[in-house]
């Protein structure tokens, strides 16, 4: 099954209920909160606080993505603002296993997501101890940027790996993604697409909800 998540980060945040609201009826899985401290990336988003405040609006799984230096320092403040999974980049720590024992101490599914200069073999140790691998398709920080290609090659290799090692793992692309290019990603061996603006600034985000479903449908992979 394909999961949609849209990016708050393309959200009109003077209305984050109406917004949250909007694509959760259309039809959306997740909702995908980027974590950002101007210092992992050059950007700043928001914290916990927003996270929390939201939480009561809606009952969609919140993927919450840390890209923050160190991040086994916030995760028990998100698990407290209503995380269902919380993903962190493996270039963020130097003891990733720390990390991950640190969010599954909460009974929360794990992600780990990597940027799009660093090999995918890099999270292939920790693969048993993890639900999801989050590919970047765009440099991490902004949104709006153009989808990378090239890093269908990281989606397609994971799958190959994790099925020939029978793991059941959720792989998702974040960045630049849309309904004219998610059948590429789909056909790669992604399940969860992550889509900011293609979905919060259209004017119809059922329809490119369940465009981007159909695509799915129409791609999968095949090996």
């Amino acid at each position: 099954m394909t999961y949609i998540s849209p990016s708050l980060l393309a959200a009109d945040y003077a209305h984050l209920a109406e917004e949250i609201k909007k694509v959760e009826d259309a039809g959306a899985n997740y909702l995908h909160l980027d974590i950002m401290d101007g210092a992992f990336v050059p950007n700043i988003s928001f914290g916990p606080e927003l996270v929390a405040s939201i939480r009561k609006h809606t009952k969609l799984i919140f993927d919450v993505h840390l890209m923050i230096n160190d991040p086994i320092r916030y995760v028990d403040r998100f698990v407290k603002a209503g995380a269902d999974m919380i993903t962190f980049h493996i270039e963020s720590t130097d003891d990733p296993e720390a990390v991950i024992r640190t969010i599954a101490s909460h009974e929360m599914r794990v992600g780990i997501a990597i940027s799009p200069k660093t090999p995918v073999e890099t999270v292939f140790p920790y693969l048993s101890q993890i639900s999801q691998v989050t590919i970047m398709t765009v440099e991490p920080g902004f949104g709006g940027q153009s989808f990378m290609m090239p890093m269908l090659d990281k989606v397609r290799v994971l799958r190959r790996y994790a099925i020939a090692q029978g793991l059941k793992l959720d792989i998702e692309v974040d960045g630049g993604i849309n309904p004219d290019n998610v059948g590429y990603c789909t056909g790669a061996g992604a399940n969860v697409i992550v889509a900011g603006s293609a979905i919060f600034k259209s004017k119809k985000p059922r329809s490119v909800i369940f465009g981007m479903k159909d695509a799915a449908k129409l791609n999968p992979f095949v090996g």
